[in-house]
């Protein structure tokens, strides 16, 4: 990943991946151009594969939590306010 990319956000680097596939799909770009939005493809999905892995460890992280006997996730009693 380049420096640029660690910055993307989630929904940023997702929606991106969206219009270059879209780009793909569509055709009518040089073998140049397709390797180019495929390669800028694969970094995005990469950005997205780091911004949901992170995601799922703090969910464990908080659900180990939980089990283990500690604080309820979100901080509260646990019950609808």
């Amino acid at each position: 990943m380049t420096e640029t990319d660690t910055s993307l956000g989630y929904e940023q680097a997702r929606d991106e991946l969206i219009e270059v596939v879209r780009k793909l799909e569509a055709g009518g770009t040089s073998l140049e151009d397709s390797l180019a939005l495929w390669e800028r493809g694969e970094e995005l999905a990469q950005v997205c594969r780091h911004w949901l892995e992170g995601a799922r460890a703090r969910l464990d992280s908080a659900l180990a939590a939980r089990e283990a006997g500690g604080a309820p996730a979100d901080g509260g009693d646990g019950g609808e306010e």
